[in-house]
């Protein structure tokens, strides 16, 4: 089975063999089509051309009613072209019509991502709608899976500083080895909570002259605090424009803790990170 052509044609009495069976190693994708429908040929062409590219992630069945619709009708297919994802032997998504290339791509994504990036995912999706408690649950119900994984355990330390509970982070954070990957994040964010706490309002730290730079400095460090990540670099790279000795360069490294809140390939991080190489060069 591991040898496999990863396309391959399938008629009702191979699906239990190729299809079902084969599932429990790497999902399969059935596509039901024809050559008489012009849109179902588009749809084979597009899934051959995308199992070559994901590289045995997945396996691409091919049913072809024109020669035998038996197995369609044993999956009450209405229309071609017709998709079946068949995973741990279980049906777990279908699709009905044409499908664009963007929304296969998406589904095979979802089918072939490991376990931590379909975390990443979910944890994407309800951070952006500022839904932490579902984060948790879903964060909790990784660490359940894998205890030792301290890739979720950094997770669960940012989303609970994002919930406002420093103490609970601090728990966790103390049980995340140093140089873990990314485990800066939360600990510069409960780092920067903590200083927050000592500068006083925001608006007094705005209010000041624009010469100020301890008042650009509590305002770098409040407005990270709050999220508003483009005016709290800002104030930052005032600091650094202005006086590279002030705190000891903290112009500079106040911006480099503040994009290191934002994670891996922020698009706001990296516009700022060039701009800081270019003053700095």
């Amino acid at each position: 089975m591991d040898n496999a052509p990863n396309v391959f044609d399938v008629e009702l009495p191979s699906f239990q063999t190729d299809v079902v069976e084969r599932s429990r190693q790497i999902p399969v994708v059935l596509l039901f089509w024809t050559d008489q429908v012009a849109p179902a040929v588009e749809t084979k062409a597009t899934l051959t051309r995308l199992a070559e590219q994901y590289g045995g992630k997945f396996a691409l069945a091919l049913s072809d009613i024109a020669k035998d619709q038996t197995l369609a009708q044993q999956l009450r297919v209405q229309g071609i072209p017709s998709i079946r994802v068949i995973r741990d032997g279980q049906l777990a998504e279908q699709l009905e019509g044409p499908q664009g290339e963007s929304v296969l791509r998406r589904l095979l994504d979802q089918l072939t991502q490991s376990p931590s990036d379909r975390l990443k995912a979910d944890l994407a999706g309800l951070l952006a709608a500022e839904d932490y408690d579902g984060a948790l649950a879903v964060l909790q119900e990784a660490i359940n899976a894998e205890p030792n994984n301290a890739g979720f355990k950094v997770e669960w330390a940012d989303v609970l500083l994002l919930q406002g509970d420093l103490d609970g982070a601090r728990t966790v954070l103390a049980t995340i080895p140093e140089g873990t990957e990314e485990r800066e994040r939360p600990a510069t964010r409960l780092e920067l909570l903590e200083e927050a706490a000592s500068c006083g309002p925001l608006a007094d730290a705005l209010d000041a002259d624009d010469g100020d730079l301890e008042a650009h400095y509590r305002a770098a460090v409040l407005l990270a605090a709050e999220r508003r990540y483009p005016e709290a670099l800002d104030h930052a790279m005032a600091i650094l424009q202005r006086d590279r000795e002030f705190r000891e360069d903290a112009g500079r490294l106040t911006m480099i803790r503040i994009m290191a809140l934002m994670g891996r390939g922020s698009e706001i991080a990296k516009r700022y990170r060039r701009r800081m190489f270019n003053f700095l060069h």
